[in-house]
């Protein structure tokens, strides 16, 4: 057999790229090879349409294993596990309690617990966790940044009370001093010394991390994959570097330090983001020397304890893309997202349920989230393999090409005076939410696709009742006010500007219709109305298309019967210059007139009178806007 193979191989030549440049140079014939077919990501990197074995040369990351530093290929050196995590808003601590036992026999076996903090007290604790066996799941919680220390003396003093093995504990405390500054402005209390008295607290729990960097804040509001990477390396070495210089072990501190990035729609890049992240870390962290602790199970040459530079990252999938028309279709986004999470090797996740950006999710959105990633993992056996993505010619460059974008960031946030520094000048605030910006014109001129929403929309859905979730800028009650001491970001999901113009339409209670007057060339007529009514349609109106008319006159006539509000020709550019100005004239103002197309005729159809075309060039969202102001009056 082995022969065989060696024969049949041996009958192909091999190919050197020389030959494969020169092949795709002839089919371009004359195109420019870089404007044709280099992609330049939203991260300032450019990606090649091929690449190949020389391409592997001199990347260091090929040299990497498995569970060694610097972690680029994972933590984990027998598999690929990952914590499936839902999120609990706890309002009654014995209902909250009855949900988690719950969810803990139907796949989930990672809690996360938003507790209030005037409620806080042994009685809470314990009634919240009874049953709950605390060795066998991980259980992170979260409260006001004011309390807690107490949270942890509350969690010590329950589990040491239990007889818990505390080296079997596993779990968080989400304190984030820096994430409170970029989503609701504030900066309150002492970092230092909340961290070290927190730090103390904890201390009997090994493994309960309880430094957070919160990176997904900056995924939510649309950063793009190298800010939130860059960012949250200049984060989490803000905490090693005050930390330590306040006199904690850089080993204690790392240790104590958890990562939680989004996960955007961008697949192979988020695979490559969670690869670079764990080997930046690992460096950062090793700059730092730590000095090994007794649990150490990782030593370095020079005894330095190298499992402090394991980067504990936990995943969660990105709001920001999440769609209130057409909702289900955020099971698509949020199930390519955990993939590339799976594949990327974190540690834990929680997939966002599908109807979070317009409700409070209810028992079945969440099921189809806890089953998102039980699909992954008992169908598609992602947790079986380790960084299968590695070797790929394509993704080994793409993590170099993330970590260095990312590194530079990282650079020059230090250099400035860190993150604590760039969140007081609002420097990181402005950056961000200027790629929001950026990437809310990309979705406007259908740059970046929301499916369903900028694109191929449901032509007949109504929002009903659904209505977008506001963010609240503070915890809440009486003596919280929503005053910044600094700037903040800007969390506007990248469907919501659409949103806003189709629960327009749909408010004024007049739905515009949109004919197609379909006329001439067969193959154009039909991919102009498809183009026109899927444009229309974005907007909330009734779109209406026809076969075919022989005549201009006819189409107008057909119009006017069916009550049109907008008129839309659809014909070959050529054709314009002949039947235009006729249907223009013919439909004489009692609809909007809309050329489908921007044929070499335009300036003779605007000297006509004829003002409105859609095609690929115009801003949809804006000329939709136009459209609504004209049409809903």
């Amino acid at each position: 057999m082995a022969d065989k193979k060696e024969k049949l191989f041996s009958d192909f030549s091999p190919v050197s790229t020389e030959q494969w440049m020169e092949k795709v140079t002839a089919d371009l014939k004359g195109a420019d090879f870089e404007k044709k077919l280099v992609w330049k990501t939203n991260e300032g990197f450019k990606v090649k349409p091929f690449y190949r074995m020389e391409d592997l040369e001199g990347l260091k990351t090929t040299d990497a294993l498995p569970g060694e530093f610097p972690y680029l290929r994972g933590t984990k050196k027998n598999n690929n596990e990952w914590l499936v995590r839902q999120e609990i808003k706890v309002e009654c601590p014995k209902e909250a309690n009855a949900k988690a036992l719950d969810i803990l026999n139907k796949g989930i076996d990672s809690l996360s617990f938003h507790v209030k903090a005037k409620e806080l007290n042994a009685e809470y604790i314990e009634t919240l966790l009874n049953d709950i066996q605390a060795e066998c799941v991980e259980l992170n919680f979260s409260t006001c940044q004011g309390h807690v220390v107490e949270l942890a003396n509350l969690l010590v003093a329950y589990f040491q009370k239990k007889d818990y093995d505390v080296k079997k504990l596993k779990g968080s405390i989400n304190y984030d001093f820096f994430n409170k500054m970029l989503t609701r402005g504030k900066e309150k209390g002492d970092m230092i010394q909340t961290a070290k008295a927190l730090i103390e607290a904890i201390q009997p729990l090994p493994f309960y991390r309880v430094l957070n960097v919160n990176a997904i804040s900056l995924n939510n509001a649309g950063a793009y994959i190298s800010q939130e990477l860059g960012y949250a390396l200049a984060w989490g070495n803000e905490y090693m570097n005050q930390l330590t210089d306040a006199g904690i072990p850089s080993a204690v501190v790392a240790k104590k330090i958890k990562f939680n990035f989004g996960i955007s729609s961008n697949y192979f890049l988020e695979i490559a983001k969670f690869r670079a992240a764990r080997m930046l870390w690992a460096n950062i962290v090793a700059s730092y020397n730590p000095e090994c602790l007794r649990d150490c199970d990782n030593k370095g040459a020079n005894g330095e304890c190298r499992c402090a530079a394991k980067m504990a990252v936990h995943a969660e999938t990105s709001t920001f893309n999440l769609t209130l028309f057409d909702a289900h279709v955020n099971l698509l986004r949020t199930q390519t997202e955990a993939m590339s999470a799976a594949l990327g090797g974190v540690d834990s996740m929680t997939v966002v349920p599908f109807d979070k950006a317009y409700s409070t999710p209810d028992e079945f959105s969440e099921r189809l989230a806890r089953n998102q990633q039980l699909l992954l993992k008992e169908e598609s056996h992602f947790d079986k393999v380790i960084d299968p993505a590695a070797g790929s010619y394509y993704i080994e460059n793409l993590t170099v090409s993330i970590a260095k974008q990312a590194w530079e960031l990282f650079l020059a946030v230090e250099e400035a005076g860190g993150f604590y520094a760039a969140l007081k000048a609002g420097t990181v605030q402005a950056a961000v939410n200027e790629s929001n910006k950026a990437r809310h014109k990309a979705v406007a001129q259908r740059r970046e696709v929301l499916l369903g929403t900028n694109q191929f929309p449901n032509f007949n859905e109504k929002a009903g009742d659904k209505k977008p979730v506001e963010a609240k800028c503070c915890c809440g009650g009486k003596d919280h006010t929503c005053e910044k001491d600094v700037d903040t970001l800007v969390f506007d999901r990248a469907a919501s500007e659409f949103e806003a113009l189709r629960l327009e339409t749909e408010a004024s209670g007049k739905r515009p219709k949109a004919f197609m007057l379909t006329i001439g060339n067969l193959a154009m007529r039909q991919a102009r109305a498809q183009y026109s009514c899927n444009f229309l349609a974005c907007a909330g109106y009734e779109v209406v298309d026809n076969l075919g008319f022989e005549t201009v006159e006819a189409g107008v006539e057909a119009a006017m019967a069916a009550k049109a509000d907008i008129v839309v020709i659809c014909s070959s550019d050529d054709e314009y210059a002949e039947y235009a100005i006729p249907a223009f004239k013919a439909l004489n103002g009692r609809a909007m007139f809309i050329v489908a197309g921007a044929p070499a005729c335009m300036d003779e159809l605007k000297a006509a009178g004829i003002e409105n075309f859609i095609h690929v060039r115009v801003n949809v969202l804006d000329t939709l806007k136009e459209f609504n102001a004209k049409l809903l009056k």
